[in-house]
């Protein structure tokens, strides 16, 4: 069963937490026992899991990747959004997490982040429960 999460960024680079919306995709597929799949369909976005205890960890990765870009004018991307492409690659645009027990499973402190890069926009995320 493929579900489809949409999401409103808000700003140009922002991470926004789906775990809730995953959690409840991974109930409502009656899978006991598999993975979820969370995919991101966009070229200028990402799914990443962190730390969701502390919002200073967000700030300090947005911060970061920043940093990692340096200076985006020496791009040549005509439509200006080179940066958001790089993060999208360096990042990823999938992952696989384990079900168990029904719920999905994730560490004490962590989160599932939908990463956009070139917002504020409409957008979305694909999870596929699979298992049994």
């Amino acid at each position: 069963m493929l579900q489809e999460l949409m999401i409103q960024t808000r700003r140009h680079r922002e991470l926004v937490d789906v775990t809730r919306q995953v959690e409840a995709a991974v109930a409502e597929s009656g899978v006991v026992e598999g993975i979820a799949l969370v995919f991101c369909p966009h070229t200028t976005a990402s799914v990443t899991v962190n730390e969701n205890a502390d919002p200073d960890v967000v700030a300090d990765l947005l911060q970061a990747y920043t940093d990692l870009l340096g200076d985006e004018r020496r791009f040549r991307h005509a439509e200006g959004n080179a940066g958001g492409h790089v993060l999208s690659s360096l990042l990823g645009v999938g992952l696989t997490l384990p079900v168990s027990g029904g719920r999905l499973r994730l560490g004490q402190w962590q989160a599932i982040w939908f990463c956009e890069w070139d917002g504020p926009r409409s957008r979305r995320v694909q999870v596929q429960v699979i298992g049994r």
